[in-house]
């Protein structure tokens, strides 16, 4: 085989093992830290300061500023996240993801072997999903760094051959190295992998002048915002502010540094002479670039937020309709990472639940109103509550074959419970609409007290559930006490309610075939309640499931 053509091969292969270990180690470290990052991303507040903080640890403890910000367009979507804190963690990510091509340059490949052995023998041979999560992450870092190993001595080869570093002469032009950097970072959608990549070139002296370097990473910059702008295209206008703000802020520090490098060299002579290792240089330009692009834009945070709401307003016939069709938050855009890929299904169930929710409240009131358009949207409405059990338990099927956590395993589990429980509050709706339509037809007739006692239970019922579905959305358990007795006094109207209707019926006071329905109602209504206390208690773990019921 020609030595050249032989060099290249290595080298392609040594890229694919070092983004396969960047992509496992990634993944790895999303496992095991996922659900923690998006609990600080989440509560990062509106200074910006801090979010630009938050941003920073989330993109190193990630190895990738892609997810992180990814992440952080799906909160924004999800209205859990403002515009404001969103702009802060994203230049944050930008810093944050500098810290990969600085480990790559401090050479410790020659440990990789070791990593992947540890990593390797914590995966097989321990069957804790933490400890193998673990193992897998470690094994990463070491095939990752095994990559620079194997692409070490082929690189070497070709900086010393003519037509190859004829070729890389090419790039000397700023305005094509700047495109190579960004073509290739949108293709691999890491400028981790781009940057770290680039660094190791230069640690094999592979001759590549430092502006030419410079510019690469510049476009690196600009290419690794793509990922962000593809995930708010099904996203809410919000989301399209954030991932707009991304996109131009790398475009204007790659323009405004591009342009003082250009007309000032001297600053590139000064990386040259600070740090004489060519590969420290091209490490130190990525991180010192980022770190005074975020200095030279965090006064301007405010502004650039107004600035990107006139760009993309808000127009009334473009807000998300809630009652479509469609998932709107498990778009596959959405959900290429275990941790973001949980937490969207939780949104997408919460807002099934919501539409549940409302859907009840309107067949009562079809009910309680006679109004016929009412049931007929309730009949609709539950049809869209079946279409999303469906497909939202598809996309769990899917993500439960996903790397995940062990909490994370759980929580799936209790998704497809939950899906059953939400989806029978609309069977119980749809069948409350029934009745209102059966009764307007049939013209059926109930005494005042019957009407009192369903309305009483409706508004216990629909008090419990409203309050059900907010303990599911905030995870928490302090209410699960109040939902316990809500259900039970639930469970003792209906009981009551049922021993009047006897009484009622004896004295001839209620009509039979009315009778009939408001006994159905009952039912519906406390089996509403059962499905609600369900949905609450969700968010209790195994252990504290084990420990509430050794209590009583």
């Amino acid at each position: 085989m020609n030595p050249v053509l032989h060099d290249i091969i290595l080298v392609a292969g040594g890229i694919g093992l070092f983004l396969f270990g960047m992509k496992m180690m990634s993944t790895g470290l999303q496992t095991l830290a996922g659900d923690r990052l998006q609990g600080i991303l989440k509560r990062a507040t509106s200074n910006r300061f801090l979010a630009i903080i938050v941003g920073i640890i989330a993109t190193i403890a990630l190895n990738s500023s892609t997810a992180v910000t990814v992440m952080t367009v799906s909160f924004v979507n999800s209205a859990l996240m403002n515009l404001t804190q969103a702009i802060g963690i994203i230049m944050g990510a930008n810093v944050g993801t500098t810290f990969s091509a600085q480990l790559v340059a401090f050479r410790i490949d020659a440990y990789a072997p070791l990593f992947i052995f540890v990593g390797m023998v914590m995966y097989l041979f321990f069957k804790k999903r933490k400890v193998k999560n673990i193992g897998s992450t470690i094994l990463g870092f070491g095939i990752l760094f095994f990559g620079i190993t194997t692409m070490g001595g082929p690189l070497r080869e070709l900086g010393n051959n003519e037509t190859f570093t004829n070729l890389l002469t090419t790039f000397e032009f700023p305005i094509l190295a700047l495109l190579a950097g960004f073509i290739f970072t949108a293709i691999v959608q890491s400028s981790t992998a781009t940057t770290s990549i680039l660094v190791m070139m230069y640690l094999n002296g592979v001759p590549i002048p430092f502006e030419t370097g410079a510019y690469i990473i510049l476009g690196t910059n600009i290419g690794t915002s793509i990922t962000a702008v593809i995930a708010s295209i099904p996203a809410s206008r919000e989301s399209k502010r954030a991932a707009l703000f991304h996109i131009m802020f790398d475009i204007m520090g790659s323009i405004v540094f591009g342009t003082l490098i250009f007309i000032i060299p001297a600053i590139l002579n000064w990386f040259q002479s600070t740090w004489p290792d060519p590969a420290r240089q091209i490490a130190m330009f990525h991180t010192l670039y980022n770190v005074a692009t975020v200095t030279l834009l965090i006064p301007f945070v405010p502004r650039i937020a107004r600035l990107m709401e006139r760009i993309v307003p808000v127009r009334p016939d473009e807000v998300n309709n809630k009652y479509e069709k469609k998932l709107i938050y498990l778009d596959d855009n959405d959900i290429s990472t275990p941790s973001l890929a949980v937490h969207n299904a939780h949104l997408e169930i919460h807002r099934m639940g919501k539409i549940a929710n409302e859907t009840l409240a309107l067949s009562l009131e079809s009910f309680f109103e006679n109004n016929m358009d009412k049931a007929d949207r309730t009949i609709e409405n539950e049809n869209v509550i079946n279409y999303l059990n469906h497909n939202i338990s598809s996309k769990l099927v899917w993500i439960n074959n996903m790397s995940l956590s062990d909490a994370e395993t759980e929580r799936i589990g209790k998704m497809f419970k939950l899906l059953s429980d939400i989806e029978r509050i609309g069977d119980h709706a749809e069948n409350i609409a029934e009745f209102a339509i059966t009764i307007n037809e049939n013209k059926l007739k109930f005494s005042d007290n019957a009407i009192e006692e369903l309305k009483t239970l409706s508004e216990t019922t629909m008090n419990l559930s409203s309050k059900a579905l907010n303990v599911y959305e905030k995870q928490k358990t302090d209410n699960l006490s109040e939902i316990e007795s809500l259900e039970k006094e639930v469970d003792k109207l209906s009981l009551d309610f049922a021993e009047n209707h006897i009484v009622r019926l004896k004295a001839g006071k209620c009509e039979p075939k009315s009778g009939v329905i408001f006994s159905d109602m009952l039912v519906d209504l406390e089996r509403c309640g059962d499905h609600s206390k369900s949905i609450a208690f969700s968010v209790l773990t195994e252990n504290e499931w084990k420990k509430k019921r050794n209590s009583k």
